[in-house]
């Protein structure tokens, strides 16, 4: 027998698993919990912390009052439950006021009307975030708007109608005239003339259609609107609206021609150097001096317009950042191309700007919709002000985290939606590789 020959294996190993303390759950605490004597002891440390904290929560949340008509008769229930006089949660408030805090003084019997319009504008925006949702929903997308204000606000169908005619006007003058005066002066008259005919025209124009067909539904005056409705009113339309209007100054603000750079430049940077509130007390204070004197915006409109003013100037930063990313070969090559300027922006340039742009923009449109809290300061009742109004009620005064805790829950489930959506976006879009 020769010892010295090689030993060879004719079979495989059948494949073991790893050690405990390298796979699964455990391997994920070691590594990320304990994998220092420092990281260990701050782990335990916050252990305790939160152990400290739901400790004290848990009870005063779980065993809460959810039904009772005042903040005594709460008080009472619990006094008879806990003899220790523990303290509980008064959710009844919750129970007693959650559509106040929703519709605000919106008619109860007309709830349907704001329900079904925002039923039709998330159907009217899914094919703007989901490429899967067919195509054929984005002739609901160019209605939804105006039957959504017509639904939220009544009153005669003609002035949706009448106001929807102003951008049949200008899409009118952009496409027909365009060839003949050219790109540019095509462009200014586009957004001109509609101005000039919402100011001057539109209200004659509804006011005689609805003296000779009376069509249309019970008008709800703008103060009945409060609570998250108010907040989603102004929100979802400052958001929508700033977006192309951010898009069109951050190209302003690139545009080499002396004016329009001149114009763009000074309105983004007085709007952004400005705190918001002092624009909603110019809203609510000096808008109409600036008006001609047989035009009344309500305060609601004033605050929109201006909301969406204030976020056009953010977002055509961020959206200005994601153009000057861009390496010039993209310009040069849209050139190279035979592009005119609007179809190398809408083939080429935008796409990949707004693409780099996605989180700016979301964290800009989450700002927003936070923000939609000042307008309390100028006497409209968000969530907030609501909130206020409740515990000045003699039946719940007295009642203050319940309140701030429902309405802190609500906005986090919006915004962590909004922010939910950016992350998928980027992942489809593949933002950080290509």
């Amino acid at each position: 027998m020769n010892h010295n020959a090689s030993y060879v294996r004719t079979e495989m190993l059948e494949a073991k698993d790893p050690p405990i303390g390298e796979k699964g759950a455990v391997k994920w605490i070691r590594e990320n919990l304990f994998s220092s004597w420092l990281n260990s002891i701050l782990t335990i440390v916050s252990l305790y912390v939160i152990y400290w904290v739901l400790a004290h929560i848990t009870p005063w949340t779980v065993g809460g009052i959810w039904n009772a008509e005042s903040l005594s008769q709460c008080r009472e229930i619990r006094d008879s439950i806990y003899a220790d006089g523990h303290e509980v949660a008064c959710w009844a408030v919750i129970s007693d006021r959650w559509h106040q805090l929703l519709f605000g003084f919106y008619p109860s019997n007309l709830y349907w009307r704001p329900i079904l319009a925002l039923v039709i504008f998330g159907a009217a925006i899914a094919p703007i975030l989901f490429d899967t949702v067919s195509r054929k929903l984005l002739i609901l997308t160019a209605v939804a708007p105006f039957a959504a204000y017509w639904l939220l606000w009544g009153g005669t169908i003609w002035g949706p109608i009448v106001a929807a005619l102003g951008f049949v006007i200008g899409w009118a003058i952009l496409t027909k005239a365009g060839p003949t005066l050219g790109t540019l002066l095509a462009t200014i008259l586009a957004i001109v003339v509609p101005l000039l005919y919402w100011l001057f025209l539109a209200g004659p124009i509804s006011g005689a259609l609805g003296s000779a067909l009376p069509i249309g539904i019970e008008s709800i005056p703008s103060d009945r609107f409060g609570g998250f409705m108010l907040a989603i009113v102004i929100g979802v339309t400052g958001i929508v609206l700033s977006l192309p209007l951010g898009i069109l100054l951050a190209l302003g603000r690139q545009s080499d021609l002396f004016i329009i750079n001149k114009c763009s430049v000074v309105f983004i940077e007085v709007i952004r150097g400005v705190p918001l509130i002092v624009w909603l007390f110019t809203a609510s204070l000096l808008l109409n001096y600036f008006l001609p004197p047989e035009v009344e915006f309500d305060l609601m409109l004033r605050v929109i317009i201006m909301v969406t003013l204030f976020s056009s100037a953010y977002i055509a930063e961020v959206v200005r950042g994601g153009l000057a990313a861009l390496p010039r070969g993209q310009y040069e090559g849209a050139d190279s191309l035979g592009l005119n300027y609007w179809q190398s922006m809408q083939l080429i340039i935008l796409p990949q700007a707004l693409k780099i742009s996605i989180p700016g923009i979301v964290s800009s449109f989450i700002g927003l919709f936070k923000d939609t809290t000042l307008v309390v300061f100028i006497g409209l009742l968000d969530p907030i002000g609501l909130s206020n109004a409740i515990r000045a009620d003699a039946a719940w005064n007295g009642v203050y985290w319940e309140l701030f805790i429902f309405i802190g829950l609500c906005f986090f489930i919006f915004c962590f939606s909004m922010s939910r959506y950016s992350m998928w976006l980027e992942r489809k879009l593949h933002t950080g590789h290509r």
